[in-house]
């Protein structure tokens, strides 16, 4: 019942009041959007949706017009280089975020569930299709975004979405919507590039410990 009906009613709810709500702050990010930098406030970009149907997702602009459009940030080179002063604080802070609340008002999105992948993100797609993440519909957060984020490589954040799957509830999306809070004030996670980024630390980390260690 819950993911049949309650969770789209909730959907609807929340998005409204969000709109509603925000409209100032979000008037104010448009303004600060335009006078940054030349193009649109908004940002519209092809995404995988529920059962592999794509839909335009919205967000606050954040990079230069003359970004490559369908590229994922990670295969940028020197991705900081095409983004805005504006976008850098609206990236870090997740505000350029704040449009999709239009997406969940209309259906294409809900509030938690797995992040959606971009078009040609063939990989993440395919490995989403082993734990029927691509069976629900995308979220504006989930269980991946609040345990690596930008951080994850795409194998581990498609199980931590075949996860969210499994135990979809309303307990459960309670636990993401108050662990992405936390984790938004803390601004975890958000790497630009960054996808696999975790684990390339570590294995500088431990590359620089054994360099140490031989020098000892």
């Amino acid at each position: 019942m819950y993911k049949k009906f309650f969770k789209r009613v909730i959907d609807i709810f929340l998005s409204f009041f969000g709109i509603v709500f925000l409209s100032l702050p979000m008037l104010i990010i448009a303004i600060a959007i335009k006078v940054d930098s030349k193009g649109p406030v908004f940002f519209k970009q092809k995404r995988v949706g529920i059962n592999k149907k794509h839909f335009n997702i919205l967000k606050f602009r954040t990079m230069r017009t003359d970004t490559p459009h369908d590229a994922p940030t990670h295969e940028l080179n020197d991705p900081k280089r095409w983004i805005t002063k504006v976008g850098g604080f609206l990236r870090k802070t997740s505000l350029d975020e704040l449009p999709q609340l239009f997406n969940i008002f209309g259906g294409s999105m809900s509030v938690i569930g797995p992040r959606p992948a971009l078009w040609n993100q063939f990989d993440l797609i395919e490995e989403r299709d082993k734990y029927g993440a691509n069976d629900v519909k995308p979220g504006l957060t989930g269980w991946a975004q609040i345990n690596g984020r930008d951080e994850l490589e795409i194998p581990l954040k498609a199980k931590l979405d075949g996860e969210y799957v499994e135990k979809m509830s309303f307990g459960f999306d309670c636990k993401c919507f108050f662990g992405t809070i936390k984790s938004v004030l803390k601004s975890d996670g958000v790497v630009e590039g960054g996808t696999g980024e975790l684990e390339k630390q570590k294995k500088e980390q431990e590359s620089a410990e054994a360099q140490n260690k031989e020098e000892k």
